[in-house]
């Protein structure tokens, strides 16, 4: 926010000629049109803050249909309207437990390091500090992360699952993790006044350990606990591909990310209206350029990731496949949302690159070990999380941390940038304790749905396809042909075909 005009009406008196009561009057009304004027500047720097935010808000709030345009691209149609509905609960479950408890948990302060204590149900708002658009733009987050799990057990999973760990993730784990590296209470925030992890903290500026691995890891205890799909590996353990009934739907989900991401990445930010200069007005330069500069990292890392893998899988597989490119893309954005903001475009290009490396390893391992996601959420947000957190170690400016964060100057850095190994040793902690934290609290809860019966579907449900077993329909209209085989098959010589 701008700083406030300041008048004093004693300094003034001396300059008025004459001096005297009406020098004396003079000054109190100028001095009283300065303040008046820099109220209305304090309140322009609110308004703009504020809907900049909340812009970003809607931005990210639009993801919520990329995802769910993604993922029932990348299912048989047979599971459609499931993968859909669950979208929709991902959003809907989670702005009511994230309203009751989990902007509480994470953002409740004065609170200590483990988990916030004030702010359930929003009481006390709204605050200077927390204002209604803030919990708006922390909703969307939230939903973001479970959106992520709910790919990895798509088309076996039951609906009261995705009610259950929705809710737990949204209300609980999610938030507390988010406390950690992103309140300024959190014991590994760099935003603390003192006692800052490795005297850094960790740099996770938009989530690619509090969102993304929080997500992929979740959901890969689901898809561990629940086990492949049926016909997903032979009997020898050989890969069956299940493809996905639209790859324009898959497209489409992929663009809706790509411009919600510039929501998730710039947005964090949370306020635009800042200098950088030593006095206002003094300098081009200031947050706004920082808002740029995180938007053209990210699309960078995006773009490079997505040319990676299109030649990659060329030279593996012998194809050019169009999903594979989506799912590179969203890898190389997962990497870079962590130090989007203090890293220069040059290495965005390296962290996208080595995104798509890092996807394209866990998809053949997960092959190998016989794990099935049928949106590669595990890998791409998990394995491309942790890379991400990794890279921003190594490749973090001293400039822009100084800029962003503040505090001391000296502050640690990227290891390769010559800041030492501090923040890289900050990071290799976030990604044990998210992964020691999320395993227990999420592995454990599909573990508990697993013994009672509440997580798989029947394998003859399964088979027949989640639409018309638990949802009254299809979301389009079959043959009995296609529905068994969960494509769309033209049969010729049939008359009324829908395809």
């Amino acid at each position: 926010m701008s700083s406030p005009l300041s008048c004093s009406a004693s300094d003034l008196i001396p300059l008025l000629s004459g001096g005297g009561a009406n020098a004396t009057a003079a000054a109190e009304f100028i001095c009283g049109r300065f303040e008046t004027i820099s109220g209305k500047f304090t309140d322009a720097s609110y308004a703009i803050d504020n809907t900049y935010l909340l812009f970003s808000a809607y931005l990210v709030f639009a993801m919520q249909l990329g995802f769910a345009m993604l993922c029932a691209g990348s299912v048989r149609a047979k599971n459609t309207m499931n993968i859909m509905l669950t979208n929709v609960i991902d959003a809907a479950a989670g702005g009511l437990f994230y309203y009751l408890f989990g902007f509480a948990f994470a953002y409740g302060s004065p609170s200590n390091g483990f988990i916030g204590t004030h702010f359930f149900a929003m009481s006390g708002f709204p605050k200077p500090s927390f204002d209604y658009p803030y919990f708006l733009y922390q909703w969307t987050f939230a939903i973001a992360a479970a959106g992520i799990t709910s790919g990895s057990i798509a088309e076996r999973t039951q609906f009261v699952a995705y009610l259950i760990y929705s809710s737990f993730l949204t209300g609980l784990v999610y938030p507390i993790v988010s406390h950690w590296f992103w309140s300024s209470d959190g014991w590994a925030s760099p935003a603390r006044t003192e006692n800052l992890l490795f005297q850094s903290g960790v740099i996770d500026f938009a989530g690619s350990g509090v969102v993304h691995m929080v997500g992929g890891i979740a959901g890969l205890w689901g898809a561990l606990i629940e086990g492949p799909r049926i016909g997903r590996f032979e009997n020898r353990g050989k890969p069956v591909t299940l493809r996905g009934h639209s790859a324009t739907l898959v497209v489409l989900g992929t663009f809706l990310l790509w411009f919600g991401w510039y929501g998730f990445n710039p947005g964090s930010f949370a306020i635009i209206n800042k200098s950088y200069g030593s006095s206002p007005g003094s300098s081009f330069y200031g947050q706004w350029s920082a808002v740029g500069r995180t938007a053209v990292t990210t699309t960078l890392a995006g773009c490079t990731a997505a040319l990676t893998t299109l030649f990659g899988k060329r030279l593996i597989d012998g194809y050019w496949n169009v999903t594979d490119v989506c799912n590179g893309l969203l890898g190389g954005f997962a990497a870079i949302t962590g130090g989007c903001s203090v890293v220069e475009p040059w290495a965005a290009v390296i962290c996208g690159f080595v995104a798509a490396w890092v996807l394209m390893g866990f998809n053949k391992l997960a092959d190998k070990l016989e794990f099935d996601d049928p949106l590669e959420a595990a890998q791409l947000h998990g394995g491309c999380g942790a890379w991400g957190i990794i890279f921003t170690g190594l490749f973090a400016d001293k400039t822009y941390v100084s800029e962003i964060f503040g505090g001391d100057p000296n502050r640690p850095y990227g290891l390769l940038m010559g800041g030492g190994g501090r923040l890289l040793a900050a990071h290799a902690v976030q990604i044990v304790v998210i992964t020691g934290w999320v395993s227990v609290t999420m592995g454990t809860l599909f573990f508990v749905l697993h013994k009672l019966e509440l997580l798989r579907i029947p394998s003859e449900d399964e088979i027949a396809g989640m639409d018309p077993t638990s949802h009254g329909g299809l979301a389009y209209m079959y043959t009995e042909k296609e529905i068994k085989n969960g494509i769309m098959v033209r049969e010729t010589g049939r008359e009324n075909e829908h395809v």
